[in-house]
């Protein structure tokens, strides 16, 4: 295992001027050894070229990757001593499950007793004990992608394994398994662990920390809490949770939060700051909004457009004001709450400890 330090920027096009030449924007990160971490984000927001510069497989046209301290940038996968798991199943049809989990290891001329001791294990941690002497080409493709994990995972001296979306295959109804398996082999091998994936929920519950990415930026770096309850950016408001983060913009003006026509109390230990920036963005989760009355100085009136029955929680969405261009606002209700009617106007509380404020789309600490 290693302790991987990045300190790069990366571009497919030369001389590039502008933040929308580069795949990934100059950062800098480091992974912990041992530690497990996810890449989240949507579809071409670079986390797959960073995962394939960690690996070895491109190299950044600036900065340097650190491995323990040794520089890493120009060597090989091999030489990096990595292990990568594809979105797709990259096995020997013509091998069984045993024979595809020791590939690695008999390259690496490993003893046969060391090999038997090592495929037993991974194969019990997947639960792939009872098929090890079948052949990979009449399993299915869930079997399949097991059997890529277990690749990765089976050997002990590896500098990290690295997950790009590989859960992609796998049916729905496996996918919370594989997860919770993937966060135990973790837990009992102390691997440096790196996963890709654009699902929140994979991210979040795989990883001691999730590094949130959008346009080739890494936006925020922190654990599920950190992401869900004081999102650094509004990207991670709206792209963590269901639904995501609401944001109302407003200005402040003596002490006091303009929202349209309304006018907020503001929490005393934040008024200074936001004197400061008196143009700012007010984000508040649905699971934050309650029901209050006209008369609290922290709510809003929200005419109501839609009523969801989800079953444990009612799903209301509304407008601050009128007509197609006002807020919109969501607010995820208590069954215990009676159902708000559509059409009907209701006063809710936006204003609270979990409520942050963002300036240009960062908040404001």
């Amino acid at each position: 295992m290693a302790r991987i330090d990045l300190d790069l920027a990366h571009a497919y096009r030369p001389n590039p001027q502008r933040d929308e030449d580069y795949a990934l924007l100059p950062l800098k990160m480091t992974f912990r050894d041992g530690g497990a971490y996810a890449l989240l984000g949507p579809s071409g927001c670079g986390k797959t070229t960073l995962l394939n510069i960690i690996s070895g497989l491109l190299q950044p046209s600036h900065g340097s990757v650190q491995f323990d301290g040794r520089d890493m940038t120009k060597l090989s996968p091999q030489e990096r001593n990595i292990a990568q798991v594809f979105q797709f199943p990259v096995i020997y049809d013509t091998m069984t499950v045993a024979e595809n989990l020791a590939f690695p290891l008999r390259n690496r001329r490993v003893p046969e007793d060391k090999i038997k001791q090592r495929v037993g294990k991974i194969a019990e941690m997947l639960e792939m004990s009872g098929q090890l002497n079948q052949r990979a080409a009449g399993l299915s493709a869930d079997a399949k992608q097991k059997i890529s994990l277990g690749r990765g995972l089976v050997r002990e001296d590896v500098s990290a394994v690295l997950f790009d979306e590989p859960l992609t295959v796998i049916d729905p109804h496996l996918k919370w398994q594989l997860r919770r398996k993937l966060k135990q082999i973790h837990h009992e091998l102390k691997l440096t662990l790196v996963y890709v994936t654009h699902d929140q929920v994979e991210a979040l519950t795989f990883a001691d920390e999730v590094v949130v990415m959008t346009r080739g930026r890494a936006v925020q770096v922190g654990s599920a809490d950190e992401l869900f309850e004081r999102p650094a950016h509004t990207f991670v408001g709206n792209f963590i949770g269901s639904p995501g983060m609401n944001f109302l913009k407003g200005s402040v003006h003596n002490n006091k939060l303009q929202i349209g026509s309304r006018l907020l109390s503001l929490p005393i230990d934040k008024v200074a700051a936001l004197q400061q920036a008196p143009d700012i963005t007010l984000g508040v989760r649905p699971e934050y909004v309650v029901p209050a009355t006209p008369e609290a100085d922290h709510a809003l009136p929200v005419h109501v457009t839609q009523v969801q029955d989800i079953g444990t929680y009612w799903l209301v969405t509304g407008r601050v004001g009128q007509g197609e261009g006002a807020p919109v606002l969501k607010a995820r209700l208590s069954p215990d709450h009676a159902a708000p009617q559509v059409g009907a106007t209701e006063w809710w509380s936006v204003v609270g400890a979990h409520t942050c404020f963002y300036k240009n789309e960062e908040r404001i600490a």
